[in-house]
């Protein structure tokens, strides 16, 4: 690991418990993310990984609990709110506009920063103009950091899988979030593409010193990249602290090391 500098918590979870209908999905669930680290969420199926991520970015409204994000504390959040306060996100079925090019998806990332209104934007005039120049600079930055630059014009739709994860992940990074939500971001992935996401998001994660919280299955890729790791199990979290305190922990080894991953 480089030698990083982790901050203060940016994102604190307190007691969270979610269910629908009569399942619990999320049961008292408390953890925090600091400023600049790596912090991955892992358990088996069903633990709740993408229900908790859901909590954070607003999708769901968890039942008990709250979550503060740089000092401020929410019951809930919705999408929006959580986009504008710096929290973006990639999905692990991707969402991507499968008809568009590679750098009009990446710059639809961008509409929550963009000023000026529609009518401006569609005629090109005025600052509407200079606006959209330094929005597409700043996404053929991404697109040179993400080394996509031979597909800037190509539809999404016909890129190979591990491209158009990419792509998803250039979108999130339009935001400039000061914290990214990857789900599964290596999920189908063959072992070169996971090699070349996990230097992306170390890079992400040093270059530009955003806060990472990562859903992930391959426990090699977790140990390696991450700060620190929480562990649930059957929404309920099961174990926290560094990869190696995790790896030690008996309760993690029993619900999820000792099965074939």
């Amino acid at each position: 690991m480089s030698s990083k500098k982790i901050g203060d918590i940016i994102l604190d979870v307190k007691n969270i418990s979610l269910s629908f209908g009569g399942v619990k999905a999320l049961s008292d669930i408390s953890f925090n993310v600091k400023e600049h680290e790596i912090r991955a969420i892992i358990g088996p199926n069903g633990a709740g990984k993408s229900s908790m991520l859901n909590c954070i970015n607003g999708v769901y409204a968890p039942q008990q609990g709250a979550i503060t994000f740089r000092g401020q504390t929410f019951k809930h959040m919705n999408s929006h709110q959580v986009a504008v306060m710096g929290v973006a996100r990639t999905f692990q079925n991707l969402a991507l506009f499968k008809g568009m090019s590679v750098l009009d998806n990446i710059m639809s990332g961008r509409n929550l920063k963009i000023k000026s209104n529609l009518l401006l934007q569609a005629l090109r005039i005025g600052p509407a103009e200079k606006e959209e120049i330094q929005h597409r600079e700043a996404v053929e930055k991404i697109i040179d950091f993400l080394e996509i630059q031979a597909y800037r014009k190509t539809p999404v739709g016909q890129l190979p899988y591990g491209l158009q994860k990419r792509v998803d992940l250039g979108r999130a990074l339009a935001m400039e979030p000061q914290v990214l939500l990857l789900d599964e971001p290596m999920a189908g992935m063959n072992v070169e593409e996971k090699q070349d996401m996990c230097r992306f998001v170390l890079d992400v994660n040093d270059e530009f010193g955003t806060t990472v919280v990562l859903i992930e299955h391959d426990m090699g890729v977790v140990m390696d990249i991450s700060d620190r790791v929480v562990v649930l199990d059957y929404g309920k979290k099961i174990g926290d602290g560094t990869p190696d305190d995790v790896r030690n922990n008996e309760d993690v080894i029993k619900a999820y090391l000792g099965t074939s991953h």
